[in-house]
């Protein structure tokens, strides 16, 4: 593999230690990326903040930089896609598609209108409401979906007039070093410093004095470490913590049709997506139906190296991840549960585990209460649809949520009910610009997507101009 390195000022910067990167196909070390010094990042973090003077008055050079991004994602999507692969494990398209997807973002949040807001013009007074950059954004991403994640938070950043000091996860900060690298000539110095590292980089980053705002999407242990560490510079802060996301299926629909989009958006990229389903309520007289046809579709999914022609799911991502699923499954099956399917790691090299769906299992194992992250799906029966969204909500997450029936009215009537940021009606996991993507209970704090990301990372500025004329000051006896 080639050298990476950091983007620093508009510069390559190289450090003396580095980091070892694991491609989750083999389990084996095929790069190393650099670590970052904590004199690096004060000077990551000065480079942002200089830079932010001109960058935040200056839409117009914003937007032509933006559109700049775009092109030149476009023209490095194939070989950012591949490394993406090698470092993260899911398979190459998907690893192309999310720096396309990227390139997207960058579009649409270059044209994206965000006019003052009137909110009184009269005789009296005129009285307008601006949307100002918060500053310099420090963001530490997953790694999960690393370029996706990334740009989600650079684009809107750049069109609020924020500059970005971004870190990747250690375990995939390739395809996002590639960032800077590829924006280099595009993006002004000081803009966009993408740096990476071990810990306790990440935490470095949320205690420095320079940055306004945090965006940090990860675990929620880690969030609320987050949390803490900012709070004590009074910074905004943006968190996506994840969920535990309930699929509710109701009795009036078709277990084969229900079944192959349940299963697509479950076990999409291994499970390892935030807003996957990771619980399905059945009815009872469905429940040996649904998972007949679930099961149909995990033996036929083709699990393999990302790289390799015609694979569906990847390996896990990491060792720790591989070890935490791993876990979950032989603890649930241990406590009772039958796995109709998979229930172990694949043989040979890597991260691979087989999918998975397991039966006979209910609240109080791990894999049920926790985010297991990963291709093992608990099915749990129920009888009664009220004792149903009762269970699915009685969780500390509130991520997103679904509910599946040939009935609307009785659908929307499920999905009101449910606790969570997002409930879709006959499908899962689908975002747009367009609608907030938003976390409830300890699943986030703040909201993302479209307007939504500019209020992130912008404070309101009100302009109040008198119509009644210049008040004259005049002074009483006792002054």
């Amino acid at each position: 593999m080639g050298e990476y390195t950091m983007t620093i000022n508009g510069s390559a910067a190289e450090t003396l230690a580095t980091i070892d990167v694991v491609n989750p196909a083999t389990g084996q070390v095929f790069a190393k990326a650099p670590d970052c010094s904590r004199a690096q990042l004060d000077h990551a973090m000065k480079s942002a903040h200089k830079a932010f003077g001109s960058w935040k008055d200056d839409l117009a050079l914003r937007r032509d930089v933006m559109y700049a991004c775009a092109a030149a994602l476009e023209d490095a999507a194939e070989e950012m896609g591949r490394i993406a692969t090698m470092e993260q494990g899911f398979p190459l398209a998907m690893g192309v598609m999310g720096v396309r997807r990227s390139a997207e973002n960058f579009r649409y949040y270059a044209d994206l209108e965000t006019p003052r807001l009137v909110v009184q013009d009269d005789e009296n007074a005129l009285i307008e409401v601006v949307q100002v950059p918060l500053g310099v954004i420090a963001a530490i991403k997953p790694w999960n979906v690393p370029i996706g994640m990334a740009v989600n938070t650079v684009a809107p950043a750049f069109r609020a007039g924020c500059t970005v000091v971004l870190k990747p996860s250690p375990f995939t900060p390739l395809v996002t070093l590639m960032l800077g690298e590829v924006l280099r000539d595009v993006v002004p110095a000081g803009v966009l410093n993408v740096i990476s590292g071990a810990d306790p980089l990440g935490q470095w980053m949320t205690e420095h004095p320079v940055p306004r705002g945090v965006s940090f999407t990860g675990s929620i242990a880690t969030g609320k470490k987050v949390n803490v560490s900012a709070a004590s510079d009074l910074k905004r802060v943006l968190l996506e913590l994840g969920g535990n996301d309930p699929a509710i299926v109701l009795d009036d629909v078709d277990p084969v049709d229900v079944a192959d989009v349940l299963f697509g958006r479950a076990f999409m990229n291994a499970g390892q997506i935030c807003m996957a389903v990771k619980r399905v309520f059945v009815p009872e007289a469905m429940h040996d139906a649904i998972v007949a046809e679930l099961a149909v579709k995990a033996r036929a999914l083709k699990v393999g190296n990302g790289l390799d022609e015609g694979v569906e799911m990847g390996p896990l991502n990491n060792k720790p991840q591989f070890e935490r699923v791993s876990a979950l499954v032989a603890e649930a099956v241990e406590a009772g549960a039958t796995a109709v399917t998979g229930g172990a790691p694949l043989a040979g090299e890597g991260y691979f585990y087989a999918p998975t769906i397991l039966t006979g299992i209910a609240e109080g194992t791990r894999i049920v209460d926790e985010e297991q992250f990963g291709p093992a799906l608990p099915i749990l029966p129920y009888r009664d649809l009220n004792e149903a969204i009762e269970r699915a909500n009685a969780t500390t997450f509130g991520l997103g949520s679904s509910v599946w029936s040939n009935d609307p009215e009785r659908a929307h009537a499920v999905a009101e009910q449910l606790e969570a940021g997002t409930t879709w009606i006959n499908t899962h996991a689908m975002l747009g610009h367009v609608q907030p993507f938003v976390g409830r209970k300890w699943s986030g704090l703040g909201a993302e997507n479209g307007q939504y990301s500019i209020s992130a990372y912008t404070d309101l500025h009100t302009i109040y101009t008198s119509r009644a004329g210049a008040t004259t000051y005049v002074p009483n006896s006792t002054d």
